[in-house]
């Protein structure tokens, strides 16, 4: 049998029994290349053995060469594929990617787990803040916080099912799309995920190969319009930036007519006109969820560790226990299927130290917050992965699994998720696509000016919250060590009628240090909790730039039709339909728009009261300290 060798592609700090450490580029000797539910033994090369994540290292057979080590590059760009990530400079119709076995021709240094690809985040606008601003917002847990080694999740996968979001970005491919293609009758659009680029870009104006999804009849226009006329010879063009929010979304396909799916009732997510313009329909059974007790469990017979969380809804009043790897799994689900809503997002993950009083309590209350969030959304909150995260027992694998699969092979994303969304009867038409821009313009620069304000106002709140647990409690209690001095000088004085001075001296000592106790607890009630919904809201700030783009996206291609068609180059029917469409992505975003602003002054009322009410609590304690010193003087 080859001696089997491994690569560490990542440091990793052993925390429990039986673990052993990694450093990165450092080479082991593996017991077996059998993984034990994400783990594999081996000897690293201290001649320490052990578990450690198979996703921190890469399996190397003694008969292949080590792969040369690449040049260092920045962190944030470990994700990009082969190749880089810089487009082809070359035409649209030259582009054809290698076959799928082509693609991967020597051993690659994969990133740990299996994450969606990745476009490189933007640098953190500041520290303290674990969400940057822009970028993709879903990037997936990594070995080192509540590892995707578990009990109810098996070996198996749907990265390779077609109509399922897995770790690639979707690709989106028509068939018979209008024009040129010699029949006269409207042309059926069909549109399918892949996780494989198997597609060059000429072939999405043309019959593909391959398998695709049935194509079912619904009451969205597909868009075709009637092929053979000259005015039939212009079309919308594609982005070339296929990388961009608009295009991976599947907002573009959804825009020119490419989407087409049977859409269930329980499916169809509704927006109403309400006082303010669009809005969710309301949740008709809104109900709440607690997270309480955070527990550390173990498992491998104690060897790997873990943090469960006891999870009770209102509307079921039954608990289940998750992991925080269950809530980043059920979040990167939604912040595939929903690119018009903004999904909170998880409080920061944490590689060390994460089994710590402190940090198991700042997590717990993060994730109460993004709870009352995600019950709070109207669309969200009734998401069948959502409702199967809350209401399937903790014990019941076989369900867990049943209910995971199925909303891993969700038909409704992508192109396919502007199809679910209803808007108003007779309305479809009715926005005015100037207005529309102006406010989401507007709502553009509100979340960079509170993008700027929420930055500034964190950093002074931690900065006064570090002073208040360190600055002012040592100078509080230094003035206390002070007047405790003079009263041991004092003590020296053996005259009965000092007695009672020296005693009112030293409890006013007393009294200073309580104080700076006071002053170093505080921040917990009043500062943190502020921080904790700024983290929150910046995370939500992250996320409409991308919603903002793929509306502005469907806005472009309804003025490029508009213009085919007073050139006389496209039938009016045509642009209709991609207007049509563009009104509902513009309904929804408008909608979002509107419950972000809803729900923004709901939680800011809240916390500027409790904020407020626990001030007032911590300064009455300063002054009932005081006034008991003082009264100490009236005896002597």
């Amino acid at each position: 049998m080859a001696l089997l060798r491994a690569r560490a592609l990542y440091d990793f700090r052993s925390e429990n029994p039986g673990e052993i450490s990694l450093r990165e580029h450092e080479v082991l000797s593996l017991c077996s290349d059998q993984e034990i539910e994400g783990w594999l033994e081996g000897v690293n090369s201290r001649g320490d053995r052990g578990l450690f994540p198979a996703s921190y290292v890469q399996v190397l057979r003694a008969a292949e060469p080590p792969a040369p080590l690449p040049a260092p590059a920045p962190l944030r760009y470990a994700n990009l594929p082969p190749g880089g990530f810089e487009p082809v400079a070359a035409p649209a119709s030259s582009f054809h990617p290698p076959p799928p076995a082509q693609q991967h021709p020597q051993p690659q240094l994969p990133p740990p787990a299996a994450e969606p690809f990745q476009l490189p985040p933007a640098p953190p606008v500041a520290s303290g803040y674990p969400f940057p601003y822009g970028g993709s917002p879903y990037q997936p847990s990594q070995g080192s916080d509540d590892d995707w080694d578990d009990d109810w999740d098996d070996s198996s996968t749907v990265a390779d099912e077609p109509g399922v979001l897995g770790s690639s970005y979707p690709d989106y491919e028509h068939a018979g799309m209008g024009g040129g293609g010699g029949g006269g009758g409207p042309a059926s659009g069909r549109y399918r995920l892949s996780t494989r680029s198997d597609l060059s870009l000429s072939s999405r104006g043309s019959q593909p190969g391959g398998a695709h999804l049935a194509h079912h009849h619904h009451h969205h226009p597909a868009g075709g319009g009637s092929g053979g006329g000259a005015k039939s010879s212009a079309t919308v063009s594609r982005n070339l930036n296929r990388f961009s929010t608009f295009v991976k979304s599947g907002g573009e396909a959804f825009v020119l007519g490419e989407a087409a799916g049977f859409v269930k009732d329980g499916d169809k997510l509704c927006v109403v006109l309400g006082p303010h313009g669009p809005e969710w329909q309301e949740n008709p059974y809104p109900f709440q969820c607690s997270i309480e007790d955070p527990t550390k469990q173990t498992k491998f017979k104690g060897m790997k560790s873990y943090i469960a969380y006891k999870l009770v809804p209102s509307h079921t009043g039954q608990q289940v226990h998750r992991r925080y790897k269950h809530f980043d799994w059920l979040y990167g689900r939604l912040v595939e299927k929903f690119p018009v809503i903004s999904v909170p997002h998880l409080p920061e993950k944490q590689a060390t130290g994460r089994f710590e009083e402190d940090f198991i309590s700042k997590r717990r209350k993060g994730l109460a917050w993004w709870m009352d969030h995600m019950c709070s959304h109207p669309v969200l909150a009734q998401c069948d992965a959502f409702q199967h995260f809350l209401t399937c027992p903790s014990t019941d694998e076989k369900a867990w699994k049943q209910g995971k699969r199925k909303a891993e092979k969700d038909e409704m994303v992508g192109a396919n998720f502007f199809l679910t969304i209803s808007v108003p009867a007779g309305h479809p038409a009715s926005l005015d696509l100037q207005e529309v821009e102006s406010q989401v313009d507007g709502f553009k620069g509100f979340t960079k000016k509170m993008d700027e304000s929420t930055i500034q106002l964190n950093q002074t709140v931690n900065e006064f919250a570090r002073k208040q647990v360190t600055g002012f409690k040592k100078e509080y209690q230094k003035v206390g060590h002070s007047f405790k001095g003079l009263s041991q000088a004092f003590e020296m004085d053996q005259q009965v009628f000092s007695v009672g001075l020296n005693q009112a001296i030293a409890f006013t000592g007393e009294a200073y240090d309580a104080i700076g106790e006071l002053f170093a607890d505080q921040p917990r009630q009043d500062l943190d909790p502020v921080m904790d919904l700024l983290a929150l809201y910046q995370g939500h700030l992250a996320n409409f730039p991308d919603i903002i783009h793929v509306q502005k996206g469907a806005l472009t291609k309804v003025k490029e039709s508009k213009r085919h068609v007073e050139e006389g180059k496209m039938e009016a029917q045509k642009a209709d339909g991609i207007q049509d469409r563009c009104n509902i992505i513009s309904f929804a975003t408008l909608a979002e728009i509107h419950h972000f602003h809803k729900i923004r002054v709901r939680d800011f009322r809240s916390q500027m009261q409790h904020f407020l009410q626990q001030q007032i609590l911590f300064f009455q304690k300063v002054t009932q300290k005081l006034e008991e010193a003082l009264h100490k003087y009236d005896s002597v």
